[in-house]
């Protein structure tokens, strides 16, 4: 069978005829000269179209996976060195002449090899493409022309700086030809010229995406250019009635018209937007187009409003988007908000407010996909086309930036439309009331600012207007009383009648028919707990409100619900204790429903494949991560109830298994912080936890590794509260030794992993004292390698706790871990390192740990140590005295973080903080409004500057940062919390006075007099510790 009929055969009716010839292609793929037949079965105007199409997606799908010969890829044939040539020679002469159908699968060809091969594997390209586009008279050769074109602008569309001298070349030898061309098509009418045109502006825009070049930005290329977009802006297109108006070429040409104008204003030609290293790039440039080209965009663009609003015009989701988008941009210069100022309120009321209204689209998502409508409303950032959302920031910017002249205005259009909608009765529209309310909870963070002159207005107004909705009879109006109780969650009611009216009305809503209200209402729910009378109120109703919400999680994933949920859990544990079992039950159904649901669905997108749960990302994945974080938040909240805490481990286990058998890495925090609150909640490994490490380890080994940092504080637990197991079980042990020498050796880790090796070591060596003996070698070269390496130790913290690692040798096992150090050479350089860098054991557990660590040495026999250590004993006494000098106020320093942690609010903050925090009428007169947003990135930009400026030389060595000191971790636990360094002072030295006199005399007899009082005081403190 030759090729043409192997495309036809896959095109038959009948499965097994399909897969045979499937088969063939594939076995047919190794032989010689199979591509250059499949090349002319694609391109042959002969050929049936069918089968032409079937042949060029294949000829398309074998390019995109064969070009690069990739080693990772199993069982790929890579195509040869003259197979591509013959395809870079043949491809443009066939996208001419191809078929409208078929000139998608050739543009992807070139896409893919112009990706890899151009400029340098393939100059001849750009010659080809100058010819086609200069050959205006033939439209199938300037058609190909701009498809070359715009493929090799995508080439260079994410470059910048150095690696766009080639496109800025590209620019000046093809623009002002794509400039003609475009010129002659904005005059015609036919779909050929839409279509030429719609490329021509996708060129200049895929150009200007991440830099503006030169060539774009001097008047004699931005004046024509934008001429042009202002043309096409401003072209009436024929009205089409079959609903798919905004998918055709014509419609297409003006977005990217619309687009191109607003990015040249709001990236480039806008001084108050512009920022770091822009500002030297662009502010010539910004301060002539604001000047002279924004304002003549906005007067256009003003113009399509007009004849929108007169129903003269249709205009599409994105034209509409990218106009309010403009309006929005022209709020804080100078130059054009004067022209925006006189059309603000019929703005506002005729163009802005109907974008904010519910349309048809949006009521029929309602009734039949409530859930798609939740998530539209609820997740805006994936519905990057809304006009609603544009219309909203650019309502809220206007009450921002212009405040004076804008804000009044625009409560008096929503007080006239509530007014006139109550006074309509039955006539009244409740998509307009919906919309006005939803335009005063827009504004709910300005409204509620602090000398706000209408805050103390806003409790009369909920009476009016909000509460009565509780009752509608439409749903959308329900939810929306809903949410404006959530956006106005800080508001004080000055009679508490009302704020139980709300509460009410919102615990009615939660067993509202309508699935959107009851979401709505269980997210205003959650910051009403900030009302003590609300929280009183919820007590006796919390089990009967988490089943509710629960409930609802498995009718919508939305991953606020599981926000709410943890935060009840959080600030109600006493009372959902006794229910926890049951809770914990429900949380774990609804997680393996969610994942479920998402093999499901990856299944049923790629039907042949087997599902990869490691790469699953959809609109479920926030929602699982929610209830993992619930699940969390409840077991911590058991910390004293280990009887529950065992039965849920058993719960919890198929969930565990689950993200960890399947590497589910986008749940590997989530889960490894359950792991973690379970073992440090109950101080204990039950079995079932042990079968869990057992998966840990495996997944560590597999995947886990790059989350060590994540991983550890559960590692930590098994190690600290699984001691016994550990030395009953070589195997477990083994385990965890594993893991700290992976982390050493891997090269795909750096400090920050090795600081989580040196800490799972240590709790290795404090918890496991006489059963690690044969790890102290590896554990002290580790250390000592890596500190005595030029180059190798970058930050402060990282020597403290390779440092530490070699203590905790010490402290463990003082003679064996000297001896290593002095069999390595490493005595010297070690202790030189102790006690330059000891004023950075700053915590109290790095103090700790080298007192015990130098009592530890201190208590050797004599005999046993080398002479050349001995006499370093002085300097370790004057080292211990600094320790214990500094330990009373990193006692005190821990204590109050511990008392910080303990009085944290436990509601935390409702309300809306992304406004303002107080009533600010700064910007009085129409002058330029300073971007504050600008100021941060500024500050941003210049502290990244510190940070590549930041290493001076000193020498051939570099000083590395200065940095902090290391946190107190209040939470972390080991064995030295229960240790009295005091004490143990006390009895080394009252101990050495009798045993070892001689080395008590060594010790003390050089103190100073400063010294001799700090001794006696650290005697004192340890009587007065004895004695409580």
């Amino acid at each position: 069978m030759d090729v043409n009929e192997l495309f036809s055969a896959t095109l038959n009716p009948d499965p097994n005829v399909r897969k045979h010839a499937e088969l063939q292609l594939r076995q047919a793929e190794r032989t010689p000269g199979f591509m250059a037949a499949v090349l002319e079965a694609a391109a042959s105007s002969q050929q049936n179209l069918a089968v032409q199409q079937a042949a060029a997606v294949y000829f398309k799908n074998r390019v995109s996976r064969s070009w690069e010969d990739d080693s990772s890829v199993p069982n790929q044939i890579a195509l040869a060195a003259d197979e591509k040539e013959m395809i870079k020679q043949r491809v443009v002469p066939i996208l001419v002449s191809a078929p409208v159908s078929v000139r998608p699968q050739w543009t992807t060809v070139l896409n893919k090899i112009l990706a890899q091969e151009f400029p340098d594997k393939w100059p001849g390209f750009m010659e080809t493409t100058i010819q086609l586009l200069r050959n205006q008279g033939d439209l199938q050769s300037t058609y190909a022309g701009l498809v070359c074109l715009l493929e090799i602008t995508r080439v260079y569309r994410w470059k910048s700086g150095d690696k766009r001298v080639e496109l800025d070349r590209i620019i000046r030898e093809t623009f002002p030809v794509l400039l003609e061309i475009g010129k002659g098509l904005v005059g015609q009418e036919s779909v050929e010229a839409g279509e030429m045109l719609r490329l021509v502006l996708k060129i200049y825009k895929s150009t200007i995406g991440l830099e503006l070049s030169k060539e774009l930005q001097a008047p004699g290329s931005i004046v024509p250019w934008g001429s042009l977009f202002l043309q096409v802006v401003g072209k009436p297109l024929p009205e089409d009635d079959n609903g798919e108006r905004d998918v055709t070429a014509w419609w297409k040409a003006k977005k990217w018209a619309y687009y191109s104008l607003n990015r040249l204003f709001e990236r480039y030609g806008n001084p108050s937007t512009l920022s770091g290293v822009a500002v030297e790039q662009y502010d010539d440039f910004a301060k002539g187009f604001v000047e002279q080209f924004a304002p003549e965009i906005l007067k256009a663009y003003l113009q399509q409003v007009e004849l929108w609003i007169q129903r003269k015009i249709w205009l599409s989701k994105r034209c509409l988007q990218y106009t309010i988008h403009y309006l929005e941009a022209c709020i804080k210069p100078k130059s054009t908000w004067v022209l925006l100022k006189p059309h603000v309120e019929n703005l506002v009321s005729h163009f802005i407010f109907p974008q904010i209204c519910l349309t048809d689209e949006d009521l029929e998502s309602w009734e039949d996909d409530p859930a798609e409508y939740i998530h539209r409303k609820l997740d805006f950032f994936e519905d990057f086309s809304s006009t609603d959302f544009a219309a909203i920031e650019f309502l809220v910017a206007l009450a921002q930036k212009r405040k004076k002249h804008t804000f009044m205005g625009i409560l008096g259009f929503v007080n006239s439309t509530l007014t006139a909608q109550e006074a309509a009765g039955g006539a009244a529209n409740p998509r307009e009331k919906e919309g006005a309310l939803r335009m005063v909870g827009a504004l709910a963070h300005i409204i509620l600012a602090k000398n706000s002159p209408v805050s103390g207005m806003m409790e009369g107004f909920f009476v009016s207007h909000v509460f009565p909705e509780f009752q509608s009879p439409h749903g959308f109006l329900r939810a929306r009383a809903c949410e404006m109780m959530n956006r106005f969650a800080d508001l004080q009611f000055q009679d508490k009648n009302n704020l139980g009216v709300a509460y009410t009305s919102i615990i009615n809503c939660m067993g509202d028919k309508e699935i959107p209200v009851r979401v709505e209402a269980a997210l205003a729910l959650q910051p009403m707990i900030q009302h003590p009378e609300i929280k009183n109120a919820m007590v006796s109703r919390i089990p009967q409100i988490m089943e509710q919400l629960l409930n609802l999680s498995n009718e919508i994933d939305v991953d606020a619900l599981a926000n709410v949920m943890e935060q009840f859990v959080e600030v109600f544990s006493e009372e959902l204790t006794p229910f926890a079992v049951q809770l914990t039950e429900s949380l774990r159904n609804t997680f393996l429903r969610i994942m479920q649901e998402s093999v499901d669905q990856q299944k049923k997108f790629n039907p042949n494949d087997d599902f990869d749960a490691s790469e699953y990302v959809d609109d479920k994945s926030l929602a699982a991560l929610g209830v993992l974080n619930t699940i969390g938040t409840l077991i911590l909240s058991l910390e004293n109830t280990p009887e529950v805490l065992l039965q849920l481990e058993n719960i919890l286990l198929p969930v565990i298994q689950l993200i960890l058998g399947n590497e589910v890495v986008d749940l590997y925090g989530e889960i490894f912080e359950i792991i973690d609150s379970c073992t440090f909640s109950s101080k204990m490994i039950s079995p079932t936890m042990w079968q869990i490490f057992e998966l840990l380890h495996k997944c560590f080994k597999d995947s886990g590794m790059d989350f060590i940092d994540e991983m550890l504080p559960c590692l930590d637990n098994f190690v600290s509260y699984g001691a016994d197991s550990l030395r009953q079980n070589p195997t477990y042990l083994a385990a965890i030794i594993d893991i700290i020498q992976t982390v050493f050796s891997s090269d795909r880790l750096g400090a920050q992993d090795r600081i989580c090796g040196c800490k799972l070591a240590e709790a290795v060596l404090l918890n496991l004292r006489g059963a690690a003996d044969q790890y102290l070698q590896f554990f002290a070269d580790q250390a000592m390698v890596r500190l005595t390496t030029p180059g190798e130790v970058k930050t402060a913290d990282y020597r403290i706790y390779l440092l530490e690692l070699v203590i905790n040798c010490i402290y463990y096992n003082p003679a064996a871990t000297l001896a290593v150090l002095e069999q390595r050479g490493y005595v010297q350089s070690f202790f030189n390192l102790w006690f330059t860098n000891i004023g950075s054991f700053s915590r109290v557990h790095d103090k700790k740990l080298s007192i015990c660590a130098i009592t530890a040495l201190f208590s050797i026999p004599q005999e046993q140590v080398p002479a050349s250590i001995q006499a370093g004993w002085p300097q370790l006494m004057q080292g211990l005295l600094t320790l214990f000098e500094g330990l009373p106020q990193a006692m005190k320093n821990r204590e109050e973080m511990e008392k910080e942690i303990g009085n944290e609010d436990d509601f935390g903050d409702f309300g809306d903080t992304w406004g303002e925090d107080e009533w600010d009428e700064a910007a009085e007169e129409d002058e330029d409004v300073k971007d504050k947003d600008n100021e941060y990135l500024d500050f941003l930009s210049r502290e990244a500057d510190k940070l590549h400026g930041g290493t001076v030389a000193l020498g051939d060595e570099e000083e590395e940062f200065v940095v902090d000191d290391l946190e107190e971790e209040p939470l972390f636990e080991t064995p030295l919390d229960k240790i009295d360094a005091y004490i143990l002072f006390r009895d080394l030295f009252s101990t050495l006075q009798q045993s070892q006199p001689q080395v008590y005399s060594g010790l003390t007899g050089r103190l100073s007099d400063r010294e001799q009082a700090l001794f006696q005081s650290i005697v004192n403190q340890a009587q007065v510790n004895a004695s409580k």
